[in-house]
């Protein structure tokens, strides 16, 4: 199993918006045991509709991610990748969770606008009031 965390490189934690983050954390998961991990850069991957192919190429079957838009849903789901959106705090910590059956998330957690590619930061919209759910 391959376990993907939506990484925030400054403090090990997991990053709020999932097509927003600048890297993941893959850990390969084996008889209930993390037996590596990396971080890698997705600052390459050419945006929103990339990331799933992106991780799907790495082997990934599983994502624990903040928030996220219904169409990143739906394409990870396209892509055969479980997703475990809402999740908060130190990544490390949350695949531990994940792997003892322990993780908490909000299995509804969704951003309801489609993309930030205007400039506004998430959480940050003036005009529509529409906020990530983090």
């Amino acid at each position: 199993m391959v376990i993907a965390v939506t990484y925030n490189k400054d403090d090990g934690t997991i990053f709020g918006h999932f097509g927003r983050t600048e890297a993941f954390k893959l850990y390969t998961v084996e008889d209930g045991k993390i037996t590596s991990s990396e971080v890698v850069s997705s600052a390459e991957t050419g945006g929103h509709s990339a990331l799933a192919p992106f991780l799907k190429e790495r082997g990934v079957d599983t994502l624990i991610a903040g928030g996220m838009g219904m169409g990143a849903r739906n394409a990870l789901d396209a892509m055969g990748i479980r997703v475990y959106p809402g999740a908060e705090g130190d990544a490390d910590s949350a695949v531990k969770a994940f792997i003892s059956g322990t993780l908490s998330y909000d299995p509804d957690a969704t951003c309801h606008h489609h993309d930030h590619e205007h400039g506004e930061s998430c959480g940050h919209h003036h005009e529509d009031g529409h906020h990530c759910c983090h």
